[in-house]
């Protein structure tokens, strides 16, 4: 008998672009449906591990419907999953370096309710650190995952290091309106072909009488490839972003709005500046070639069905560091905060 075949998607900006009444018929397989982004500075890495599910085409089938039962998707027993180390040398071939990091598992027993079953959540993990490239070694990581019946699925991917860092010290901003930009220097990471950054001022506020609560406004300069930055002129990797220099007092504006040291309502609220942090997320090529390919399909561009990376099984494995930089707030900045009605002080 025929079925009907789903492959899960792997981001909330797949699903949202596709039809939840499938009609592709197909005798169904196993497949394995990853999806695992290492970064090599966390303490723990996580890789979801699930599979390809189906339903008999005598009725019309919701793939969301489906999607909600926990054996659908799930495997009933631990998969054997590991990770190969591979290194190169003096630009010589990658070879395994005999290391292997065993994938343990772990449920995660609060997933909020969405497209997929919940509240528990199976993943797998390794608690082992990444090696970063150098300038003598460089490193890749294989996927190796056995299925119940024996047969395999295999991903593998090059490491991002992590040595992007904001180059620029301090941020400004005024309260007054402008058309105008600042520019904020960083530094490219190897292996990075992807990169988002984002802004974020932390503050906290205090009422008479009641503790002390923290705040914080951020906003985000979207995905790009590191090819639409604007490069600076002279260096190898340094790259600019230009921000507006009114972003942070119009996200404050929403944020507080008319709750003032005047609001009669709330009397001599006092308000205390944090850390303004810039935090900058790198994907390799992977990752990279996987977000066009779901740009192409928003915009209809694409006239394949799928991407995937993982042979044998379909899904992303790839490879990304989050990076966090503290910046300070330039003193016309602070002034300007100063003066507002927000009520913000020195500490």
């Amino acid at each position: 008998m025929k079925k009907h075949l789903f492959l899960i998607g792997l981001m909330t900006l797949v699903l949202a672009s596709c039809s939840t009444d499938v009609d592709l018929y197909n005798d169904y397989k196993d497949i394995p449906v990853v999806y695992g982004l290492i970064d090599a500075q966390a303490d723990t890495n996580y890789i979801k591990i699930t599979k390809a599910f189906c339903s008999d085409n005598s009725h019309p089938i919701d793939a969301n419907v489906i999607a909600l039962i926990y054996d659908s998707s799930n495997y009933p027993c631990k998969l054997d999953a590991f990770i190969e180390e591979l290194k190169s040398s003096s630009g010589q071939h990658f070879e395994p370096t005999g290391r292997i990091l065993w994938l343990d598992t772990l449920t995660i027993h609060n997933k909020k309710p969405g497209h997929f079953y919940s509240p528990h959540q199976q993943l797998y993990y390794t608690a082992e650190r990444f090696n970063t490239n150098t300038s003598g070694n460089k490193y890749r990581y294989k996927l190796n995952i056995v299925k119940p019946d024996g047969d395999t699925a295999t991903a593998e991917t090059g490491i991002v290091s992590g040595n992007t860092r904001v180059i620029t010290s301090k941020v400004d901003f005024q309260s007054t309106p402008s058309n105008e930009s600042n520019e904020l220097l960083f530094k490219s990471t190897e292996q990075a072909m992807l990169y988002e950054i984002a802004m974020q001022f932390d503050y906290w506020e205090v009422y008479p009488g009641k503790p002390r609560v923290k705040k914080e406004v951020s906003w985000s300069y979207g995905t790009k490839r590191l090819t639409e930055y604007e490069k600076v002129v002279g260096t190898e990797d340094f790259y600019k972003l230009y921000y507006s220099v009114n972003t942070l007092f119009n996200m404050l504006e929403t944020a507080i709005g008319n709750d003032t040291v005047w609001d009669v309502n709330h009397p001599n609220v006092m308000r205390y500046m944090g850390d303004f942090i810039v935090y900058i997320s790198a994907a390799g090529e992977d990752f990279n070639d996987y977000y066009q390919f779901t740009q192409a399909m928003q915009n209809g561009l694409s006239l394949s069905t799928d991407y995937s990376n993982i042979e044998g099984g379909c899904g992303l494995f790839s490879s990304r560091i989050l990076v966090r930089n503290t910046l300070r707030l330039s003193s016309g900045t602070r002034f300007d905060l100063f003066r507002k009605p927000w009520g913000f002080q020195e500490q």
